[in-house]
C-alpha cells in the first residue's frame, strides 16, 4: 500500500487562535489594554482564574510576544506584565467580540 502523506496548511483563524491561547488569554490581554499590571492586580480582575491558569496564560502569552514580563529586584519580587506591539494589535479584534458578545450572547 501506498503511504499518502497529508499536508496540513494552517489557516489564519487557526494560526492567530494558536498564538492567543486558551480561554483566559482575552480576558488577561483585555486587562493590559489598560496599561502595566502586576500578577495580584490581574487575578483580582479577573476573579474566577486560578493562579496556575493564570500562570500559564501569562507564560503562553509572554512566548507568543503579545506581552512582556518584567521582573524587578524587590522583596518579595515584583513582576509586571506589559502587552507589547502586537498585543496592542489585539484590540480592534477584542473590541469587535465584545460588540458582538453584546449584540448575540
Amino acid at each position: 500500500m501506498e503511504k499518502v502523506n497529508e499536508l496540513h496548511i494552517e489557516c489564519s483563524i487557526e494560526k492567530a487562535l494558536n498564538i492567543i491561547g486558551g480561554k483566559w488569554s482575552f480576558l488577561v490581554i483585555k486587562q493590559l489594554f489598560d496599561g502595566t499590571k502586576r500578577f495580584g492586580e490581574l487575578q483580582r480582575a479577573i476573579p474566577k482564574i486560578s493562579p496556575k491558569a493564570l500562570t500559564d496564560t501569562l507564560r503562553h502569552l509572554e512566548n507568543h510576544q503579545v506581552l512582556t514580563r518584567e521582573t524587578f529586584a524587590t522583596v518579595p519580587v515584583t513582576v509586571e506584565y506589559t502587552l507589547t506591539e502586537k498585543g496592542h494589535s489585539l484590540h480592534p479584534m477584542i473590541k469587535e467580540m465584545k460588540k458582538w458578545g453584546s449584540h448575540w450572547g
